[in-house]
């Protein structure tokens, strides 16, 4: 049984993991996303099994996103064998290893900190004018002051964070396996506790007195930032095979931009949850349900002008932020997301490259190659240079006007799965291991 699936030919490495007879859930420990469909027939959903009554056959994709969905499909289907899917064993690509650069600028590490380990969690940390708030994956939210590293305070939410760490109106904000939201002020004491439809898989939002949450199952939530009682929900349709994954939302001018399954893009109204404008980023390609999977995996990117997705295994696409007018669209896809800055719009692709695309054409200004099947993480544009974390650890600073290498540092060894942050003239780093860094780039 051979697979057409182009992700077959741009895997990385086998993943660790097992399956068991009999049991419905098939954990891989890659990489960003899951694909959860169900066992039997039915209607696919993501969440707890209230509606349904069926439970869904997840699978948790670390690293090797290709690989892991179509080892779902081994388990559950029967195939003889995982080399009939892939090819001979041989053939198969292997990440680029690391080769010595020329460099012509160096990081710094200027502190360190450590808010403990994410756990199978995509956590990033969140920066205010006064603070840097950070979570582990077994809870722990710690508020970090930013000029120093040195920790304020740390408090047990009690929970497993599943989405952490949003910040605004005053608040730190995580989100549970459960569903669960807790919302903590400035000194860290709890201010109210809510709770959405399911798992919450991206750090919760905040802004104008509402908190947006997005759970698994899809749905956006709209929470008063005062006391956590729900002031309204979106929901929409969604096809029948999806990737279940960290993506979240982006606000901007009283609008909250969100991707969707099926690779439809949406403007929801920040005070009242109404939708402004959808239009479709890409459409589903191929002969199988796994490759017309289109899915928008990462967060939209957006400024005063445009808003931009990309989705996994589709198109990339910029739209008048105001009415959702298409400017341009092009074939590139990604789960990771992207950076807009001014006049570019940066990107790590499937296959790991880092690009940077004319935000106005789409047009390639320059593209690194040199990271191929490296989980290149969301790149950041940081002065004369863009920061791009990887899979082993690594922090590469590449030159924003060639795209060359020009710095590399190698931090705690474990993976740098979430975009750096600005944060004074450097940028602000968690690893998986839980490492928290304020690095220069100079």
């Amino acid at each position: 049984m051979k697979s057409n699936n182009p992700l077959a030919e741009t895997s990385p490495p086998p993943c660790r993991g097992r399956a068991r007879e009999g049991v419905e859930t098939m954990q891989l420990h890659c990489s960003t996303p899951i694909l959860t469909f169900p066992l039997q027939g039915g209607r696919n959903w993501v969440g707890s099994n209230e509606r349904s009554g069926m439970k869904p056959a997840r699978l948790s994709l670390r690293r090797c996103s290709g690989l892991a969905l179509l080892f779902a499909l081994f388990a559950l289907g029967g195939c003889s064998t995982v080399k009939d899917w892939f090819g001979s064993k041989d053939s198969a690509a292997e990440p680029a290893k690391l080769t010595g650069i020329n460099e012509t600028a160096k990081f710094e590490v200027r502190w360190h900190t450590d808010l403990g380990d994410s756990g199978a969690s995509l956590l990033q940390p969140a920066l205010t004018k006064d603070a840097i708030y950070g979570a582990s994956g077994k809870g722990t939210l710690t508020r970090v002051d930013r000029v120093s590293g040195k920790q304020v305070w740390r408090v047990e939410s009690d929970i497993a964070v599943s989405g952490g760490v949003g910040a605004g109106e005053g608040l730190a904000l995580i989100g549970s396996t459960k569903g669960e939201v807790l919302a903590y002020g400035e000194d860290g004491k709890l201010r109210w506790k809510s709770k959405v439809s399911s798992e919450v898989l991206s750090a919760p939002q905040a802004a104008e007195g509402v908190v947006i949450v997005r759970s698994g199952d899809g749905r956006i939530a709209g929470l008063d930032a005062a006391d956590g009682k729900r002031m309204w929900l979106y929901e929409r349709s969604t096809p029948a095979l999806v990737v279940r994954s960290h993506a979240g939302v982006t606000l901007q001018r009283g609008v909250a931009f969100a991707g969707f399954a099926g690779g439809k893009l949406a403007a929801i109204k920040i005070s009242d949850g109404s939708l402004l404008w959808e239009v479709s980023v890409s459409q589903p390609r191929g002969a199988t349900e796994l490759e017309r999977i289109s899915d928008i995996t990462s967060n939209p990117v957006a400024d005063d002008e445009q808003v931009c997705a990309i989705a996994f295994q589709g198109r990339v696409a910029c739209y008048d932020a105001a009415q959702g007018n298409s400017l341009w669209s092009r074939d590139i896809g990604s789960d990771k997301g992207m950076m807009l800055l001014r006049k570019y719009l940066y990107l790590s692709d499937a296959r790991g490259a880092v690009i940077a695309l004319d935000k106005t054409s789409g047009s390639t200004v320059w593209k690194n190659e040199k990271l191929f099947l490296r989980d290149t993480a969301t790149p950041y544009a940081l002065g004369n240079f863009v920061a791009a974390g990887d899979y082993e650890g690594y922090l590469h600073g590449l030159n924003r006007e060639d795209g060359s290498f020009a710095a590399r540092i190698k931090l705690d060894g474990s993976a740098i799965q979430a975009a750096p942050l600005g944060l004074d003239d450097g940028v602000l780093v968690q690893t998986r291991n839980g490492g928290l860094y304020s690095l220069s780039l100079k």
